[in-house]
């Protein structure tokens, strides 16, 4: 996709199963609404092949759109109407729509099904936005950025949600910016920078994250560095706020060469940290040469 002489997504390679929470990764800038516009059949490409339940989004008619469910980054509730009724006029739009009463229940409104929609919390209203996306019973789900703005709890419950829709057999691409929603629930991530793709993998592998060293992370008493076994001293950096740290491959056999010897010198390792890279490290290092150029 070219706007111009920028290059905003450089023919990136992409095959989502189905039934799987794909998840779609990226800074600002790096052209993930540009590709899922595409997806979505909102935005025409500048090139390449497209193919989304069997059909170019480009070309396909109303009976394909009947089969994608959308859930924006921003969206507001529909004026002067209930949970109920909202549902009711989205579900006239559809061929072959979702019973409403069970729809509600799935995305948990059920206790606010006749309150308007200005009137739920923000937790409440990304849960209607979902079950807007489900009324039509689709095959695909596009959910952009579902918990930005919301707290720990409240995103907590709508990861319970949109995990749900997996036994639907609902194939679901998930944009976010939070590595732990990504972690939680995508079966596959792909991350996009400055318009490629930079790794795919799931939130294990990603980027080889499986075979990166763990840091081993202690606070040792001055006096105490003397005596490390030899083994150990080559391989002991200079951590922050004085702690000592050991970057291993083979953690378990480190751990108990230091275990072992602080229990001989009888001392107490009370702040030793065990660590393996996150995702969001794996995430930033990823993308750490690949500065965004402004949202599109």
């Amino acid at each position: 996709m070219r706007y111009g002489s920028h290059e905003a997504v450089k023919g990136i390679d992409l095959d989502v199963s189905h039934g799987e929470i794909f998840a779609f990764l990226g800074p600002n800038g790096a052209g993930k609404t540009t590709t899922v516009e595409i997806l979505e059949g909102f935005r025409r490409r500048s090139g390449g092949d497209v193919c989304v339940l069997d059909e170019d989004p480009a070309s396909a008619g109303s009976a394909w759109r009947d089969r994608i469910g959308v859930v924006l980054q921003d969206s507001a509730p529909e004026p002067g109407l209930s949970v109920r009724e909202c549902l009711e006029l989205y579900a006239g739009y559809y061929r072959t729509p979702r019973d409403v009463d069970e729809t509600i229940e799935l995305v948990g409104l059920t206790a606010r099904a006749g309150a308007m929609g200005t009137e739920l919390s923000g937790g409440q209203r990304r849960r209607l936005d979902v079950a807007l996306a489900l009324i039509g019973d689709p095959d695909l789900i596009f959910l952009d950025e579902p918990t930005t703005g919301f707290d720990p709890s409240a995103r907590r419950a709508t990861w319970q949600v949109i995990a749900g829709l997996r036994h639907l057999g609902k194939t679901i691409f998930l944009t976010t910016h939070f590595m732990d929603e990504a972690e939680f629930l995508a079966d596959r991530i792909a991350v996009l920078a400055a318009g490629s793709i930079v790794a795919e993998g799931t939130a294990k592998t990603l980027g080889g994250r499986d075979h990166l060293a763990t840091t081993i992370s202690f606070t040792l008493p001055r006096a105490a560095k003397a005596t490390l076994p030899k083994g150990l001293r080559p391989l002991i950096e200079s951590g922050t706020n004085g702690t000592s740290v050991i970057r291993s491959e083979s953690p378990l056999v480190h751990l108990q060469m230091l275990s072992h010897w602080a229990l001989e010198q009888g001392l107490e390792l009370a702040d030793i940290d065990v660590r393996r890279p996150s995702l969001e490290d794996v995430y930033l290092s990823l993308t750490a040469q690949q500065p965004g150029k402004g949202k599109r």
